[in-house]
């Protein structure tokens, strides 16, 4: 987490995010929920998600915040230095059947 370009009365603040897991990654899931909300500090990113959830940055294929794609491009991985805000939804997805992460022509 960057907290060099956090103001210094921000050390108390927390902030909320929903994170919703497809495909493969459900399976790192905590038992019994399915959507977890978790509170992270103010500058955290999705690398600081997949940390706390113990998710593999390799077994990550999409990314999304708000429904919004904040995958830069197929070659070369995901944003995991992308910065969320209080109440977004992260989407997270390993790969879907027939497309390139799982060898296949995109068509």
């Amino acid at each position: 987490m960057n907290t060099s370009l956090i103001g210094h009365n921000s050390a108390d603040i927390t902030l909320t995010v929903e994170v919703r897991l497809f495909n493969s990654l459900a399976r790192f899931l905590p038992k019994q929920q399915r959507n977890p909300i978790l509170a992270f500090q103010p500058g955290s990113t999705i690398a600081d998600i997949l940390e706390r959830m113990n998710i593999p940055e390799s077994e990550v294929f999409l990314a999304l915040c708000n429904g919004r794609d904040v995958t830069p491009g197929l070659d070369s991985g995901i944003c995991t230095e992308y910065q969320f805000d209080e109440g977004d939804v992260i989407a997270l997805s390993g790969p879907v059947p027939y497309s390139w992460g799982y060898g296949a022509p995109v068509v």
